[in-house]
């Protein structure tokens, strides 16, 4: 499944994606219900929540839950797709707002220098154990929305990175058992303001403006990328392709990284975990090459998606 966060007037609600179309999943998994003669109170206890991340935490039956709403729902759409309509069961895609798959996660967990030749490009030894940092949910916006240029910031920077996402509770988890805790996956920019980030040796402020984290278009579940660490990733602004490697040029794979980290915390459902970016960033290029306003950032990773987002100044706002 593709699976969105898009905007409504009431908020973002969690929807999967089929050809032209945006399935709500809680509407849809209603339905389905009084279908079955379920009762108002067994719709509203057993439904599912209207976020993605709330579908993440009802583990795997969410999941199961959410595909079978979605089934129901797509084969009905030819014959019934005027009535699907004004029911808010579907929306056309091409008219939708897509949000960040998930808005609010407990944690955004980033790894630095996760590409050997993007640690050598700056100069540096590859780590002999993930380096991290964290990115806050303040951070995080839509596949389309703009990636604003603060006034504190003359040098700021893209990484085109993959997103890993959980889905069911890990903590002390072996190497081998990694994947079963994976929702799935989704593009990932880690813009930086890079003369704010290198003033002290922490890299926080530098990474946390916000919308410093453009994420999507939607999380494609795990079933459907049955090897994340041979995936084609590339950025590319006006023509230009500015980074271009493969998720299996990783230092460390995912379940390496879910391994490391949930023997430190416990990682919950829809958190995201960024696998860091390949060389070619424009702090290492020569000369230096910083993201100006009225460009579009294209990030791609084959099998997963596209992220197009403009760039603009803070005084023109946040969002086109």
């Amino acid at each position: 499944m593709k699976l969105v966060s898009y905007r409504t007037g009431d908020g973002a609600r969690a929807g999967a994606v089929h050809g032209e179309w945006i399935v709500d999943l809680q509407l849809a998994h209603a339905a389905l219900l009084r279908s079955r003669k379920a009762e108002p109170w067994q719709v509203r206890t057993l439904g599912l929540p209207r976020s993605l991340l709330g579908v993440l935490e009802r583990g795997d039956t969410g999941m199961e839950t959410a595909r079978e709403a979605l089934g129901a729902v797509t084969a009905r759409i030819g014959p019934d797709c005027a009535y699907l309509k004004r029911a808010g069961l579907i929306t056309a895609f091409a008219e939708a707002s897509l949000a960040a798959p998930i808005e609010r996660p407990s944690k955004i967990i980033c790894l630095g220098r996760n590409y050997r030749a993007h640690a050598e490009e700056g100069g540096n030894k590859p780590p002999v154990a993930p380096d991290l940092f964290a990115k806050y949910s303040n951070t995080l916006v839509g596949p389309t929305d703009c990636i604003v240029l603060p006034k504190q910031s003359s040098q700021v920077d893209y990484e085109a990175e993959m997103a890993v996402v959980i889905g069911t509770r890990a903590r002390h988890v072996a190497r081998r058992d990694a994947y079963a805790h994976v929702a799935g996956y989704s593009v990932f920019n880690d813009v930086s303001a890079r003369d704010v980030q290198l003033r002290t040796s922490q890299w926080g402020a530098g990474k946390n403006f916000d919308g410093f984290a453009p994420m999507g278009p939607w999380l494609v579940t795990r079933d459907e990328i049955p090897d994340p660490q041979n995936l084609e990733l590339q950025l590319k602004i006006g023509g230009e392709i500015l980074q271009t490697s493969n998720t299996s040029k990783m230092i460390f794979d995912v379940p390496a990284i879910i391994e490391f980290l949930s023997h430190i915390m416990t990682l919950e459902p829809g958190d995201i975990i960024a696998t860091g970016t390949p060389e070619g960033v424009g702090l290492w290029r020569k000369p230096q090459r910083w993201l100006k306003a009225g460009e579009r950032v294209l990030v791609t990773i084959e099998g997963i998606g596209t992220l197009d987002n403009p760039v603009v100044d803070e005084t023109f706002g946040d969002r086109l």
